[in-house]
């Protein structure tokens, strides 16, 4: 029997790059895919009938609150979705004999540190999100043992609202913008990470636990900005700021580049620069 694998949060970018990405190179496995009206990961109930009629062998979970600044003043919503209900997600996927592969993030470190990021380093969450998607991760390891944390950074793709699309948008209607350059981190490809998900399973790993992955290289929003708007051949000034310039609700780390060492050893694989990978994207070569 085919493997079956249940897509969770299927309308976010990072869901819908996996069906763009299955539509062009079709996996052996059975997808089934889920927008938030059809499996909401906060009704246990309505959760738990559709994972028991697929019975999964793994479990893809896209679905997160990732509304940084909102979640500052949305606390509770944020920890009902990114912890609480991954709670019951672990416990359910563990039921099942399910392999649990979640999306985490940069935010659930503090931006101190200077040198790329290990698995194993202190997690220390300066605001609501990432408090919360750290939540969430010790959730997963106390309720199974069969799971892939993926922790990834400046997830952005052609869909949806993102840094990428909100800055194309911007630079198109306006003659300058301005940029923080006091955050350092690495821009990640969604169809890159969706490789390394489809990787996981069609090698059928049981190395489970927490990996990082983002594209290579280290650069600043500004960096990004820069690039993104020189390769699309788009007039516009963009300015370099210091994040004091444009206060949010939330703190951003500083610093949040990953290191990817663990998962390339573990599947064998080269991981793009961003600027390689900005570049697939807008001159539509991704797939």
């Amino acid at each position: 029997m085919p493997t079956k694998v249940v897509v969770i949060g299927a309308n976010g970018q990072l869901g819908k790059s996996i069906q763009f990405y299955l539509d062009a190179k079709p996996s052996e496995a059975d997808f089934y895919f889920f927008s938030r009206a059809d499996l909401d990961i906060t009704n246990e109930v309505q959760m738990r009938s559709q994972l028991e009629t697929i019975d999964p062998d793994y479990i893809i979970n896209c679905s997160a609150y990732t509304a940084v600044d909102k979640a500052e003043s949305e606390s509770a919503q944020a920890d009902l979705i990114n912890h609480r209900a991954i709670q019951n997600l672990a416990s359910m996927a563990n039921e099942l004999q399910a392999t649990l592969i979640h999306i985490s993030t940069d935010f659930v470190f503090d931006g101190n540190k200077n040198t790329p990021l290990l698995e194993d380093d202190i997690c220390n969450p300066i605001g609501v999100y990432g408090q919360t998607k750290y939540a969430g991760e010790q959730a997963i390891a106390s309720n199974t043992s069969n799971y892939f944390i993926i922790r990834t950074s400046w997830l952005y793709s052609d869909i949806g609202a993102n840094f990428f699309t909100n800055i194309t948008k911007y630079a198109t209607d306006r003659d300058a913008l301005n940029v923080v350059y006091d955050q350092v981190g690495t821009p990640t490809l969604t169809y890159d990470l969706v490789v390394v998900i489809l990787q996981l399973i069609e090698q059928k790993s049981t190395a489970y636990g927490i990996y990082h992955f983002s594209n290579e290289g280290v650069c600043s929003w500004y960096d990004f900005a820069i690039e993104l708007v020189s390769m699309q051949q788009i007039t516009c000034t963009i300015s370099p700021i210091l994040s004091a310039q444009y206060p949010t609700p939330a703190k951003r780390p500083a610093y949040s580049v990953l290191n990817k060492n663990k998962i390339k050893t573990l599947l064998g694989i080269s991981i793009p620069h961003w600027r390689e990978s900005l570049s697939k994207l807008i001159h539509k070569q991704i797939l």
